[in-house]
């Protein structure tokens, strides 16, 4: 069910004993919104605890090293920045049917919880978020909450070049920027300028085994656990390569497929122009954004690779 901003600041107010779940694979915007959340309800006195099937990268240290324990049983279960239960891995099974409250700005979200707020219109869950403290709850959030709400959104956008940028996304951003003295700048170069040594000679593993289709209209990429074990890095070292084949010049999609397990693997699709690849991923069992979505596929690589150029080019009207 589809609620209100009032509705679900309502429910915040009246909720305790809060389990918050983010999607696995976190990201800026899912890790960002858990604890933003988290620091809220603790400042209205109370219990929470963000959730996760996978590990937060290190990057995010800055967000994640305070006090989280999970070590009570939930009254509420509530889901940020997760528009299916699949998205929840090892805990879809726990909790999956279960959420009573989901905050969201995906278009693809299924609506499972038993309450959501949706704005899809949103940049990122943290703006989302934002409004639903400042202008609905009227809270005053605190320095470590809008450091937790400025990473979510300039992740999302990908610091503000992203086309799910809007007027209104550079006003929050503004006006966090105005009531809190954070060190901005050091936010950005973190998430967006450092890179590992691993991640550097993986970017130029995979930029000489890039395989190009439709005319050069699409890119693959392929991150086998193989290629990783040959270079010596690991999963950590690819948060945020599934950008890497757009940046060639004429691409229209870029596709990186990343191994999980032998004959499994996890598709990143993104996007310029005019190509909803969120329509291409729905239709092969995931889902996202217009521009940046993703699935899950079965199969030799080969097999994947097939199917996934072939979706590519009906969602292409080529």
């Amino acid at each position: 069910m589809l609620i209100s901003m009032s509705e679900a600041g309502s429910f915040l107010e009246n909720c305790d004993n809060a389990y918050i779940l983010v999607h696995q694979s976190p990201d800026g915007d899912c890790i960002g919104s858990g604890f933003a959340l988290h620091a809220v309800l603790k400042s209205m006195g109370k219990r929470s605890a963000v959730i996760c099937c996978d590990p937060f990268l290190k990057k995010f240290d800055y967000i994640t090293a305070v006090e989280n324990n999970t070590d009570f049983e939930p009254d509420t279960v509530i889901a940020v920045d997760v528009a299916d239960t699949k998205l929840l891995g090892k805990y879809q099974e726990i909790y999956g049917d279960k959420v009573q409250l989901c905050i969201d700005h995906h278009v693809s979200n299924v609506n499972y919880a038993e309450r959501t707020l949706l704005d899809s219109k949103a940049s990122a869950t943290c703006e989302v978020l934002y409004k639903l403290f400042t202008c609905t709850m009227g809270i005053e959030i605190s320095d470590y909450t809008a450091l937790c709400l400025y990473t979510g959104i300039a992740t999302d956008t990908g610091c503000f070049k992203f086309e799910n940028t809007s007027a209104e996304t550079h006003e929050i951003a503004g006006e966090i920027m105005r009531q809190h003295k954070l060190n901005y700048a050091k936010i950005n170069r973190e998430m967006f300028d450092i890179k590992t040594a691993g991640r550097l000679k993986m970017e130029s593993a995979v930029i000489d085994i890039m395989e190009y289709y439709l005319d050069g209209k699409v890119t693959v990429i392929c991150i086998t656990k193989e290629l990783l074990d040959s270079l010596g890095v690991d999963s950590n070292d690819l948060d945020g390569c599934a950008n890497l084949p757009l940046q060639v010049e004429g691409v229209e999609v870029g596709i990186t497929i990343k191994e999980k397990a032998p004959d499994s693997y996890k598709i990143s699709m993104r996007s310029t122009g005019d190509v909803n690849v969120s329509e291409i991923c729905s239709a092969l069992g995931g889902g996202g954004h217009a521009k940046a979505s993703g699935c899950a596929l079965d199969g030799k690589l080969e097999d994947v690779k097939k199917i996934l150029v072939e979706a590519v080019r009906k969602g292409m009207s080529l």
